[in-house]
């Protein structure tokens, strides 16, 4: 198996059962060897998710070799659905369990549907990516928002999600999709619970942009790839648009490219300005006093932070802005590792490279042999790996709780120097070419999901 533990992958099956309180588990003669088990204890506790049951094992003849033929009532006790399933298992003789998982469930946002078959939003297809690498390895997804925890769920059953009350999970990875409703009573609530039942709650927020660049600001091996950043003040603004040729302003707690402005220095007096606010559009390519973009700016501030960033003159590709998105995850020895790079290009007009703008995604070697030449191209994207990686590393001890996932935005200037754009701790799943595949960044949420539920010595690293 993929990991320290030495875990065993087993089938089960249903079967009915003799009375209501039929506790039985037949397993075949070679799993019952191969997990280690004593035919002087039959008396076993079978934990699945967060619960365990009291069973009594009989090996049996039972092909294939690693099944076990459970009753139907211990399914349903366990929350099951009556079919077949392949789970990881692991035999722990000091305390006479069989764990059987990982049971994984996803929490976020979606609309309520009572008839119908519930929607995801943008993390819909990959939920089934998930469902189908988790099936695959063994184990059970299913997808749930909190309000309804431990009421009702879904599970995908040929290819439809079906709604069932859940299981408890060993691991819940945290997909809400508005930092609003992370701040909400209930949801915090929610959180408390799972403290309570101690169960793991992996990726727990998301990250301000401030945060973040105070947080590697303190490495001062960093400093070199981080643009200056301050809080947005009329003074700030003054500051670092007299310093640098470009400035942006962005929402400290945004995403997806919205609401950023980018302020271009004209002459030594005029600035334009363009944005991806709707309001502020009108006539937004005009030059401008510091004075009036300042008062321009004020009734979009209102009550939120923003931050003034140093603009950076990247490379562009086919005349169009661009970054790259590193996507990082944490390896089951509890390192962080390069699960999938892609070069984001702006659409014709923007200047921000979100797919949610129209971006598109091209392999990054390719952009970057046509911006910087072969040789160039393999150095500056070995050094931008070197970089996500540590960056994931540095965020993730800074944080409390277990962060697992990263998606970390660095451009490339005209000189081929790596540059820290931003951290995402929920990055956008419409990356990588799927292509029906199992992606290595799905991959490898499911081992460190799989780590956090069977490895109970777990710790977030010192």
């Amino acid at each position: 198996m993929f990991m320290s533990l030495p875990l065993t992958q087993v089938t089960i099956e249903a079967r009915k059962p003799k009375n209501k309180n039929d506790s039985m588990v037949q397993i075949s003669n070679h799993l019952f060897t191969s997990l280690g088990l004593n035919k002087n204890n039959l008396q076993l506790n079978i934990k699945l998710g967060k619960k365990a049951i009291q069973t009594v094992v009989q090996p049996a003849d039972l092909e294939p070799q690693n099944l076990m033929l459970f009753p139907e009532n211990i399914l349903k006790n366990f929350c099951l659905p009556t079919q077949s399933f392949k789970f990881q298992a692991i035999y722990r003789d000091d305390l006479l369990t069989l764990e059987l998982g990982p049971v994984i469930g996803l929490v976020t946002d979606f609309p309520s549907t009572k008839q119908e078959e519930p929607h995801f939003r943008s993390i819909h297809t990959f939920c089934e990516e998930l469902h189908h690498g988790i099936t695959e390895i063994g184990g059970f997804f299913y997808v749930f928002s909190y309000e309804e925890f431990l009421n009702q769920g879904y599970y995908l059953l040929n290819g439809k999600w079906k709604s069932f009350e859940h299981p408890i999970p060993d691991v819940i990875y945290n997909r809400i999709h508005s930092r609003k409703l992370e701040q909400s009573a209930p949801f915090k609530l929610f959180r408390k619970r799972l403290e309570t039942m101690m169960i793991p709650l992996f990726n727990e927020r998301f990250l301000s942009k401030w945060e973040v660049y105070n947080q590697l600001f303190q490495e001062k091996h960093l400093l070199p790839f981080l643009p200056k950043t301050k809080i947005y003040t009329k003074e700030h603004l003054y500051e670092l648009a007299d310093e640098y040729e470009t400035v942006f302003i962005k929402p400290v707690h945004g995403s997806q490219g919205r609401n950023i402005i980018k302020l271009k220095k004209e002459d030594e007096i005029h600035y334009t300005l363009k944005t991806s606010i709707a309001s502020l559009n009108e006539g937004s390519s005009s030059n401008y006093y510091l004075d009036e973009i300042h008062n321009l700016i004020k009734p979009i501030l209102q009550n939120r932070f923003f931050i003034i960033q140093q603009g950076i003159e990247l490379v562009s590709y086919d005349s169009c802005s661009m970054d790259f998105r590193v996507l990082c995850h944490k390896s089951l020895n509890n390192h962080w590792q390069v699960t999938s790079i892609v070069a984001r290009i702006a659409a014709k007009e923007e200047f921000v490279s979100n797919i949610a703008r129209g971006g598109m995604m091209l392999r990054p070697l390719k952009v970057l042999r046509t911006c910087l030449g072969p040789k160039n191209a393999l150095e500056v994207l070995t050094h931008m790996k070197e970089l996500a990686v540590e960056t994931a590393s540095i965020i993730s001890n800074s944080q409390t709780g277990i962060t697992g996932e990263l998606g970390i935005d660095i451009g490339v200037d005209q000189d081929g120097k790596p540059w820290i754009i931003e951290v995402n701790s929920k990055p956008s799943k419409n990356f990588e070419d799927g292509l029906g595949k199992i992606r290595p960044s799905a991959k490898a949420l499911i081992q460190f999901c799989t780590l956090l539920a069977f490895d109970s010595t777990f710790v977030k690293e010192d």
